[in-house]
C-alpha cells in the first residue's frame, strides 16, 4: 500500500522574504540588517538618508537609546508587508513552483492503494461514482482528456484475467488512479477444438468492464487480448482459430475498440517481459522522473514460460551484445538498454511435465541395462520419482515421451529429498548445451552475468515465484540460501516446521508437487541464472496495491502511442 506523499514546505516567512528580496534585486545598492531574535534577514534599499530622530534613536553622549513606539510601528509595517506578499504568492504562483517541487515524477495517484479493487470482493462500492471527474485536478493537461480507461485481457495458460485501468491526464503522461481486475478459469488453450467456446469464456470478463467503464467512454476505451505461453504451445493452426473467434465476438458484441496492431494476438515473449519490467519500475517510480534512476530486474514465472529482464550496468568493459535479447526502450526522456529473454517451456507447469519426462526416460534407459546386478525384466513397469511424496502415484502416457512405446507408466513418488530431486531437475537446464554467443546462462542462451553486471540493484520475482514461497511464510525479501533451506524442509516432509501456519499446512497437503516446484524454482534462480546464495530476492504479487505482471506496462504503451478519448 502506498502512503500519501509528504511534501515539505518552506517556512512562510522565508518564502515571503524571497519575494521581498526579488523585488529589490533591480537596485544594485542594498543594505542588510539582521535581527538576532528572528530567523530571517530583511534587505532594504539604500534610500536617501533618513533623520535619526525619525527612527526614534537618540545618539547624544555617544549612546544609542531606542524609542520603542516608532520601532514597534516599523516592525508592524514589515510584517503586514510580508503577509501580503505571502498571500499573493499562494494564490498566484503554482504550488509546485512556489515550494520547489517536481511533480512530473508522479506517475500514479497518491491515493491509489485505497482505490484498487477486485470485482469478486466488491459489495456496494462503485468505483465510478464520479466517472468523468478526478479529485486531483479540475482541468486536464492541454490536448488530453481528463479521464482515460484502458482494458487488458491476459489470456494465460491456466486462466484469463481482465485489468480495467483508470488514468487521469492531470499531467502530460497518464497517472494511474484505479484498477479493477477479475479472472476466470480455465484458459483459452483449454478449448483447442472449440474456438467459439474459448471466445465465450471471456464474456464474464468483458461484463466487468461494461460495469466499471462509464457508458460515455465505451467507444474510446481500448481493449486488447494478449495470449501468452498457453496458446504458443497449442500450435499455430488451433491458436489462430481461437484468436479469430475472440476478435469476432469482441467486434460484434461489445462497444470497446480493439487496438489496431496485435490487438488480439499471441504476445511475443520479449514484449511480455519488457512490459512487466515497465510495470514494476513504473510502480516503484524508478522510471518516468526527470532524473534517471537505478532500475529493478524482473523475473516472471508463468505456467508455460519464464522471463528475465534487467538493465545491465554500463561500463567500459561490458555492453549488451547485439541480438534479439537487446531491447532499447525510450521512456520519460531517458534511454534504457535492457537485456531480456523469454524461455518457452520453462514455466512452472511445463517444467513439472518435463521433470517427470526426464525421470521416465532415465528409468527406461536403466531398465534396458543391468543395474546393481538386477536384471531389467525384474524391474516392474512403474517409474520411481524422487521429487514426489512417498507412495504418490500418477498414470502417464508414454507415447509422447517415448514414441516407440504406446502404453503408459505409473509414476511413484519416493520422497527422496531435495538433493535427489535437484539431481533430476538440473538436467532440465541443459548447462552443457552449445553456447554460440558467450556468456550463456542455460539452454545455450546468451545472458550478461548477474554477479558482474547487476550486483546491487533490486531483483523482483512474481507470479509463481510468489505463489509458491509466500503461502509457506517466506518474507517479502529473502536470500537464495533461505529458499534452499525452505526447499530442504518441504522435500524432507518436515511439516512440523509449518505448524504455526495453518494455511501452509493446507497448501502442502493438497499439492503433492510442492517439493518439485520449489526445487525447480531454486534451480532456475541459482543453477540456471547463477544468482549467488547470499543474494536477496524480493517477491511480490502487488506493488502499492497494483498487480505486478505485464498488463499495466502494455496499457501504458497503448496510451503512449495513441490519443483515444477526445480532449
Amino acid at each position: 500500500m502506498r502512503d500519501n506523499p509528504i511534501q515539505e514546505f518552506d517556512n512562510p516567512i522565508q518564502t515571503a522574504t524571497r519575494f521581498d528580496s526579488h523585488s529589490d534585486s533591480e537596485d544594485d545598492s542594498q543594505s542588510t540588517s539582521v535581527d538576532h531574535n528572528s530567523s530571517f534577514i530583511t534587505r532594504r534599499k539604500s534610500s536617501p538618508q533618513i533623520p535619526k530622530e525619525a527612527l526614534g534613536c537618540d545618539y547624544s553622549n555617544n549612546k544609542m537609546t531606542i524609542n520603542a513606539k516608532p520601532r514597534k510601528k516599523l516592525w508592524l509595517r514589515i510584517m503586514v508587508f510580508l503577509v501580503f506578499f505571502l498571500c499573493l504568492a499562494v494564490f498566484l504562483v503554482p504550488k509546485e513552483r512556489l515550494f520547489g517541487l517536481d511533480l512530473e515524477g508522479e506517475l500514479f495517484d497518491a491515493d491509489i492503494s485505497n482505490s484498487i479493487s477486485d470485482s469478486d470482493n466488491q459489495t456496494d462500492k462503485d468505483t465510478t461514482s464520479t466517472p468523468l471527474k478526478t479529485s486531483h485536478c479540475k482541468k486536464p493537461y492541454p490536448g488530453r482528456p481528463l479521464i482515460q480507461y484502458a482494458l487488458m485481457i491476459d489470456a494465460g495458460s491456466t486462466g484469463s484475467r481482465i485489468h480495467v485501468y483508470r488514468f487521469n491526464y492531470c499531467k502530460n503522461s497518464p497517472q494511474l488512479e484505479d484498477e479493477v481486475f477479475h479472472h476466470v478459469e480455465p484458459g483459452l488453450s483449454s478449448y483447442p477444438d472449440n474456438p467459439e467456446g474459448a471466445a465465450e469464456s471471456l464474456d464474464e470478463l468483458v461484463a466487468v468492464a461494461l460495469k466499471h467503464v462509464p457508458a460515455e467512454l465505451h467507444s474510446c476505451t481500448p481493449v486488447a487480448v494478449k495470449a501468452t505461453a498457453g496458446l504458443r504451445l497449442l500450435g499455430v493452426k488451433k491458436s489462430l482459430h481461437i484468436l479469430k473467434a475472440v476478435r469476432k465476438r469482441l467486434e460484434n458484441k461489445y462497444p470497446f475498440p480493439i487496438i489496431e496492431n496485435e490487438g488480439v494476438a499471441i504476445m511475443d515473449g520479449k514484449d511480455e517481459g519488457v512490459y512487466a519490467w515497465i510495470t514494476v519500475n513504473y510502480l516503484l517510480q524508478r522510471i518516468g522522473s526527470a532524473h534517471k534512476q537505478p532500475t529493478a530486474a524482473i523475473f516472471d514465472l508463468g505456467g508455460g514460460s519464464t522471463q528475465i529482464v534487467f538493465e545491465p550496468d554500463s561500463t567500459d568493459d561490458f555492453v549488451v551484445a547485439p541480438g534479439e535479447h537487446r531491447y532499447e526502450l525510450q521512456y520519460g526522456g531517458h534511454t534504457y538498454v535492457l537485456y531480456q529473454h523469454s524461455y518457452l517451456g520453462y514455466g512452472l507447469m511445463s517444467a513439472r511435465r518435463r521433470i517427470k519426462e526426464i525421470m521416465i526416460k532415465m528409468w527406461h534407459s536403466i531398465k534396458s541395462k543391468k543395474v546393481l546386478g538386477v536384471k531389467a525384466e525384474e524391474i516392474d513397469d512403474t517409474t520411481p520419482h524422487p521429487c514426489l511424496p512417498k507412495n504418490y502415484t500418477e498414470e502417464l502416457s508414454l507415447k509422447d515421451i517415448l514414441p516407440t512405446l504406446d502404453d503408459s507408466t505409473t509414476v511413484v513418488g519416493t520422497g527422496a529429498g531435495h538433493a535427489q530431486c535437484r539431481a533430476v531437475t538440473e538436467h532440465l537446464f541443459d548447462k552443457n548445451k552449445e553456447c554460440s554467443l558467450s556468456p550463456c546462462a542455460f539452454d545455450g542462451v546468451y545472458q550478461p552475468p548477474l554477479r558482474e553486471t547487476f550486483s546491487i540493484n533490486d531483483i523482483y520475482a512474481f507470479s509463481y515465484f510468489y505463489d509458491r514461497a509466500n503461502p509457506l511464510g517466506m518474507p517479502s525479501e529473502f536470500s537464495l540460501g533461505e529458499l534452499r533451506e525452505l526447499t530442504d524442509a518441504v522435500c524432507a516432509g518436515d511439516v512440523s516446521k509449518f505448524a504455526h501456519l495453518p494455511e501452509a499446512m493446507k497448501e502442502l497437503q493438497k499439492n503433492p508437487h510442492y517439493c518439485m516446484d520449489l526445487t525447480f524454482i531454486y534451480g532456475l534462480l541459482h543453477f540456471g541464472y547463477e544468482i549467488p546464495l547470499d543474494r536477496e530476492v524480493k517477491i511480490a504479487k502487488k506493488i502499492k496495491g497494483i498487480e505486478t505482471g505485464w498488463c499495466l506496462g502494455a496499457a501504458i504503451a497503448v496510451l503512449d502511442s495513441t490519443l483515444w478519448c477526445k480532449a
